[in-house]
């Protein structure tokens, strides 16, 4: 790669207010060396990429560089894919409930910010009134943007009621006239509701006017609520063009997997792996349920080592129908009596103990926490 195109990058990465670490300019180079003919084409597409990232920092490293050509890589790649096979890698995500970002709105600056670090598995007792905090001020910031709830510099058109600018209820006392108030409706005492927010309380409700989706995503635009990651307009295109393509593409959802009854459910899923292994298109997803075994995981519990074993007889059983070991995802899912820290929902991720020796046969296996999300292609 010339000295030119190391320097073109540099100076479209100054503008953008960012520094590159030696590695990550390597990748770039690198991923720039596929599209000889579009050099800048592709050098634009994968900065317009990063900023939707949540950058630490101004100066990029290698591996955030390296994950967002991946996604790039994998979405310019999803196109090519012969739809027969139903194999949508590239448009399937799936996002734990322990990774799922957190933003919180701020009333006084007026924006999202994302929570730093992981929230706790278990948490305090103020988490709970915080809760509806954050719910509050999130459907807050949403009636505020709305034009009959907004206090206009000028003389602007109303409702019939005249100005609908929200007050707090506090700021109702020694107040005459019609005020409008927002707030969440809770039941102080028996009998009784009230429409409460941060400040006091009335006893009056009513609903917050709707807001179109595409207007939202416009003023949200560069915040990943969902988790999966944001998507530039080249990657909704190249997926949503996939997806019109993907007309047999099915999920395929079974649950209580008792891995300890090799008579009867075991034998059931191999009738059910044979079925789908000589269909035309395979599945492109199969979500496996807990709970995994017929007793509960609890303290009393003490055959983990044959549950372990057990979990690797299901790997090799599902490797041995090779166009569904290679063409379809699999994901599993813990139920409420599998083995975890805590029976309260979300619950984590199956340990890696239990799961190492299906990985051996299933390396792709995907386990996730329950509940958790997943988008598949443009949905």
């Amino acid at each position: 790669m010339s000295a030119h195109t190391r320097k073109k990058i540099q100076k479209k990465l100054k503008i953008r207010g960012y520094g590159l670490k030696i590695e990550a300019l390597e990748e770039i180079l690198s991923f720039v060396d596929r599209f000889p003919d579009a050099e800048d084409e592709a050098v634009d597409l994968l900065l317009d990429q990063l900023e939707n990232e949540s950058l630490k920092s101004s100066i990029i490293d290698g591996e955030l560089v390296h994950r967002v050509i991946s996604l790039l890589l994998e979405a310019e790649g999803a196109t090519e894919e012969d739809p027969s096979l139903a194999s949508n890698h590239s448009g399937l995500r799936v996002i734990d409930a322990f990774l799922v970002p957190k933003f919180r709105y701020d009333p006084i600056k007026k924006q999202f910010y994302q929570h730093p670090g992981s929230l706790p598995i278990h948490g305090e007792a103020s988490a709970k009134a915080a809760l509806y905090r954050d719910r509050l001020l999130l459907l807050f910031q949403r009636v505020s943007r709305d034009q009959h709830f907004s206090k206009s510099s000028f003389d602007a058109e109303t409702s019939e009621f005249g100005s609908c600018e929200i007050s707090t209820i506090q700021s109702l006392v020694g107040q005459r006239g019609r005020k409008w108030v927002m707030g969440v409706i809770s039941q102080l005492e028996d009998g009784h509701f009230y429409l409460e927010d941060l400040t006091a309380s009335v006893i009056t409700c009513g609903f917050p006017p709707l807001e179109n989706r595409d207007k939202s995503l416009k003023l949200l635009v560069g915040h990943d609520f969902f988790g999966g990651g944001t998507l530039t307009k080249e990657e909704t295109l190249r997926l949503a063009d996939l997806e019109k393509r993907a007309m047999n593409d099915m999920f395929v959802i079974l649950s209580d997997i008792w891995l300890d009854n090799e008579e009867k459910t075991m034998g059931k899923l191999e009738l059910v792996l044979n079925g789908f292994e000589s269909q035309e298109v395979v599945p492109s997803l199969f979500v496996f349920m807990g709970n995994f075994c017929s007793k509960p995981c609890n303290l009393s519990f003490h055959s983990f080592s044959s549950l372990r074993q057990q979990f690797g007889k299901l790997g090799q059983k599902i490797a041995d129908h090779p166009r569904l070991k290679e063409h379809s995802r699999f994901l599993f899912i813990p139920g409420p009596d599998d083995a975890g820290p805590s029976t309260v929902l979300p619950r984590c991720a199956l340990p890696k103990y239990l799961t190492e020796e299906l990985q051996k046969y299933i390396p792709n296996a995907i386990f996730s926490s329950n509940p958790c999300r997943f988008r598949s292609l443009n949905d």
